[in-house]
């Protein structure tokens, strides 16, 4: 599959878009699916993101059936030939009108939150989703941008069928997409996580891309020490991780009153600090004292290349540097670090480890896969914990066998119903709960490493 997650997807969008030229461009998400892709897509454009939320108008007798759509700002674009065929009165589209409407409001008052609608009126603007499959809802929002003042109507998507490329390339002023695969399902069939993105992490992407840049500590010192640059947002350290002249890493850094401890995250198959996933156990293991740090392994650039998002000794490499960056500040200096690894980052957690040695306190993985750390299984000294959910049937056995080339610590837990993503009601929270109890007991008291 072309694509690990959204979030993959779209920093793979955003290298291919970074190579073309468009003037103050503006990056729309449709919601839900495309938010995450466009986030990724403005991040790397160092563009503003906003949403456009366009709701289809379905004929009342075959409700797929799409007669028009609505958006913003009162905007409307109907088939009026479609609509006169199939019979549809003006009372009943009035009525259909009403009503999606109504649930175009409530999405914008949960996404945006009381901010303002960012303007339209002559930028490029970036219309990002997850992917087409008829193309009515991207035909629709590429006329709602049109007719809100935009100047140029770039749509870019990971993944479409040729035709509806084509057909689009009618209506905007560019299509960028980087899959046209030849049999074409469903969106879904191209990526590995596909799970749905909910109205939380579309409110919470739009708050995380408006937040502030500005740097804290004085130019000087941040030209002295490109190491240190970083944005306090009460606890919660935005920083920069200069790894060599080419590679500077985003990262996230959470430090709670008095924290016994500092976890490194080591996110999986493409993705990176923003995984909800991984946020919800650093948010749990703030909860019991302990510090974290979430960081992108790789840039956007190196992640639109597959073959490094599979480079465990690359990603591992990458863990040790922001490791050794980690032990170079001053107030963390003394901190005892575990990693907290998923998926692929698990075996780059685990590569890592050994090169650590016992300067490591210990080693969480979630549904990681050890084996492709397997040669250096033997040399980790960390406790180790494995977890994995009981219907993820081929990773369960590669952790087992994995755990017979551990000579340190370690112990595998088996979440009961829990699948690849833990997204059973319940599942993420065990995994927290487990990994905070294994990591706190490991890091807690050690002392600080030499």
């Amino acid at each position: 599959m072309p694509f690990s997650d959204r979030r993959d997807a779209g920093r793979q969008l955003g290298a291919e878009l970074a190579t073309r030229t468009y003037p103050d461009p503006l990056v729309l998400g449709l919601p839900r699916g495309g938010v995450p892709v466009a986030f990724e897509v403005a991040r790397t454009l160092d563009a503003p993101l906003d949403v456009l939320v366009v709701r289809k108008l379905g004929c009342p007798r075959q409700p797929e059936l799409g007669i028009g759509a609505i958006g913003e700002g009162g905007v409307r674009v109907l088939n009026r030939r479609l609509i006169a065929q199939v019979g549809v009165s003006d009372a009943e589209l009035e009525r259909i009108a009403g009503r999606e409407q109504a649930e175009l409001e409530r999405r914008l008052d949960r996404y945006r939150q009381g901010r303002p609608a960012v303007p339209l009126a002559g930028r490029t603007v970036v219309l990002i989703d997850d992917g087409l499959a008829t193309g009515f809802t991207a035909r629709a929002a590429v006329e709602v941008s049109r007719r809100r003042g935009a100047t140029r109507v770039i749509l870019a998507v990971p993944v479409a069928p040729a035709e509806a490329v084509t057909d689009l390339a009618s209506v905007a002023d560019e299509v960028v997409c980087l899959e046209t695969p030849r049999w074409f399902g469903a969106i879904g069939e191209f990526y590995a996580d596909f799970s749905q993105t909910s109205d939380e992490e579309v409110a919470r992407l739009l708050i995380d891309a408006a937040a502030p840049t500005t740097r804290s500590g004085s130019d000087q010192t941040q030209r002295d020490d490109p190491q240190a640059r970083g944005t306090d947002r009460g606890g919660v350290r935005e920083v920069e991780i200069t790894i060599s002249r080419r590679v500077t890493l985003p990262g996230e850094l959470r430090e709670p009153p008095s924290a016994a401890g500092i976890v490194v995250f080591a996110h999986g198959s493409g993705s990176g600090r923003h995984s909800p996933r991984n946020r919800a156990v650093a948010d749990a293991l703030g909860d019991v004292g302990l510090a974290t740090l979430l960081f992108d392994l790789l840039t956007p650039r190196e992640a639109a290349d597959r073959r490094n998002v599979f480079d465990i000794e690359l990603l591992a490499q990458r863990l040790v540097a922001v490791t050794r960056w980690l032990r170079a500040q001053p107030a963390l200096a003394t901190q005892p670090v575990g990693y907290f690894g998923a998926s692929t980052g698990a075996a780059a957690a685990l590569w890592a480890a050994a090169e650590q040695g016992d300067e490591l306190a210990a080693v969480v993985s979630r549904g990681g896969r050890p084996d492709l750390a397997e040669k250096r299984l033997p040399l980790v000294t960390a406790p180790t914990l494995l977890i994995v959910g009981s219907r993820d049937v081929e990773v369960l056995e590669l952790n087992r066998s994995a755990q017979r080339h551990l000579r340190c610590e370690n112990r595998l837990e088996v979440v009961a119903g829990a699948t690849h993503l833990f997204e059973e009601p319940g599942a993420l929270e065990e995994v927290a709960d487990l990994a905070g109890r294994w990591l706190a007991q490991h890091l807690q008291g050690l002392p600080a490493p030499s």
